[in-house]
């Protein structure tokens, strides 16, 4: 039998279900998701393991036109995901429609590239059907694409075409990774994303882009098997502080909620979580600030 391994560079605009996507593929979660455009800051990797392939998913931030220094490093960070990859997918919104983000994604990122190239036109459950074919059509003049995929990331519609198409697309090797790894993420990251997630989630108008969640401490009690995790939720401003805490800290107590929840699965033990916030002015604009936070 034929081993094929390789690793999938996952672009395209912010909110076109580039996330959803791998963790459909993967089969379980390994990146957030969330209606807020720029939830990817850290590059993901997503691994499937197959008997006779193995694929690498890696997740990229959408690429957009920057306000902050972090926008630029994002940016920054999407154009270097594509370097060194066997092949580019490209992640395209079928319903809200093809347009000029996609071309100029597709001019940056994919175009340059001079490997095998997958367009998948997502959210294509969304789309009623008569209008299914111009999508298609149009997301096919974006590249030279060698596949271009009718998808869905929510009703799995179309991810097996996909695979398909990506693993045939693969070179003969061996597999990067152990067959039981799902994501290379340390964990201190992974709870980090989650509760920040959980935060995207909740707030409202400026707040979810100046928040950034830091591990403090992470500890396991080898006796009793409980995690201790302190977390410090990073906001811009005392406005934006006193968001996330909420009336009587009832904002921040669902955060954690709904945080220690999924913290508590990806574990597999029980977890006390600790929330707290503080103001870290202009983070998003502050190169040093953005250096401590791995940004």
């Amino acid at each position: 039998m034929t081993f094929r391994s390789g690793v999938v560079a996952v672009v395209g605009r912010p909110n076109t279900g580039k996330s959803s996507l791998i963790n459909a593929m993967v089969g379980t979660k390994v990146a957030i998701v969330s209606d807020k455009p720029q939830t990817t800051r850290y590059p993901i990797r997503g691994v499937l393991t197959v008997p006779d392939r193995q694929v690498v998913f890696t997740d990229t931030p959408g690429y957009h036109r920057p306000r902050t220094i972090l926008g630029e490093r994002l940016n920054r960070r999407a154009e270097e995901a594509v370097a060194d990859v066997d092949v580019v997918m490209l992640v395209v919104d079928g319903a809200a429609g093809v347009g000029r983000g996609d071309a100029f994604v597709a001019r940056r990122e994919v175009a340059p590239f001079r490997g095998p190239k997958v367009c998948a036109v997502n959210k294509i459950d969304l789309i009623r059907r008569h209008g299914e074919v111009p999508q298609l059509a149009a997301a096919a003049e974006l590249a030279a694409f060698d596949h271009v995929v009718p998808t869905s990331a929510r009703s799995g519609r179309g991810l097996e075409d996909l695979l398909g198409a990506i693993v045939g697309s693969l070179p003969e090797g061996e597999a990067l990774y152990p067959g039981d790894v799902a994501t290379d993420q340390p964990l201190e990251l992974r709870v980090s994303e989650i509760v920040r997630e959980k935060a995207l989630a909740l707030t409202r108008e400026e707040v979810p882009h100046s928040i950034a969640v830091v591990v403090e401490e992470f500890e396991r009690d080898n006796r009793t098997g409980l995690v201790t995790l302190f977390c410090r939720l990073l906001v811009e401003r005392e406005s934006q502080k006193g968001i996330v805490i909420g009336k009587s800290g009832e904002m921040l107590k669902r955060i954690g909620t709904q945080a220690r929840e999924e913290i508590e699965t990806v574990l597999g033990a029980r977890v006390f979580l600790d929330l707290r916030v503080k103001v870290l002015k202009d983070w998003q604009r502050d190169p040093a600030s953005l250096d401590r936070l791995g940004l």
